[in-house]
This record gives C-alpha cells, sequence and structure tokens, in this order.
C-alpha cells in the first residue's frame, strides 16, 4: 500500500511565498511522475505541476515563472515552491503520484489527503 502526505500549507499573505512538500512511502520501488493538483472553492481539481521520472516539467500557464517543482526519486519525495503568491493561489493542494512501482504490484495513481494553502490580507 502507498501513503502520500503533504506538509507545508497555511495562510501567507499576496506576494508571499509557501513550500509545499510531499513523500510517498510504502514498499516503492520507483514512481513515474509525481505533482501537485489544486482545487479552489466551487471548481474543478487542477493540474498545478508534475514532473516525469526522467526530470522533464510541466506547469500550469498561471503558475509558470511563479512556482518551482522538485523531486527527490531516491526519497520518493516531491516539494513544491511557490513564490509570487496570488489570492486566486488559494484553494486545497494535493499531492500526486503515477505509475508507482511496489513489485510486484503497480498502483496507477495515488492522492494525498490535501493541504490547505489560502492567500489574503
Amino acid at each position: 500500500q502507498v501513503q502520500l502526505v503533504e506538509s507545508g500549507g497555511g495562510l501567507v499573505q499576496p506576494g508571499g511565498s509557501l513550500r509545499l512538500s510531499c513523500v510517498a512511502s510504502g514498499s516503492i520501488f520507483s514512481i513515474n511522475v509525481m505533482g501537485w493538483y489544486r482545487q479552489a472553492p466551487g471548481k474543478q481539481r487542477e493540474l498545478v505541476a508534475d514532473q516525469i521520472r526522467g526530470g522533464n516539467t510541466n506547469y500550469a500557464d498561471s503558475v509558470k515563472g511563479r512556482f518551482t517543482i522538485s523531486r527527490d526519486n531516491a526519497k520518493n519525495t516531491v516539494a513544491l515552491q511557490m513564490n509570487s503568491l496570488k489570492p486566486e493561489d488559494t484553494a486545497v493542494y494535493y499531492c500526486y503520484a503515477q505509475g508507482i512501482r511496489t513489485p510486484p504490484v503497480t498502483y496507477a495513481n495515488s492522492w494525498g489527503q490535501g493541504t490547505q494553502v489560502t492567500v489574503s490580507s
């Protein structure tokens, strides 16, 4: 069984920064994709950023230049550095992992419980 646990959410003023972290636990051999989604009240969950094992990253247009994703494959962790935060970044942020190999089983995907990020003055 695989668990994803996020940390680092909170309340920050516009223009501020936060760093989210996520660790995947279990008998994990490798993870193909790790990333972050977010869901604001009344809106659909959307991709924020993800990174494949080989290093390529993908960002939502709304966060390009402000957010940076990084992962440590050896530790099965992924982080999201969020700078120049805006009120519209307010949402619950979910850690996500896809293609989780725990021999002999491969899990298609797994989600964390979510962490609240609120950007407000």
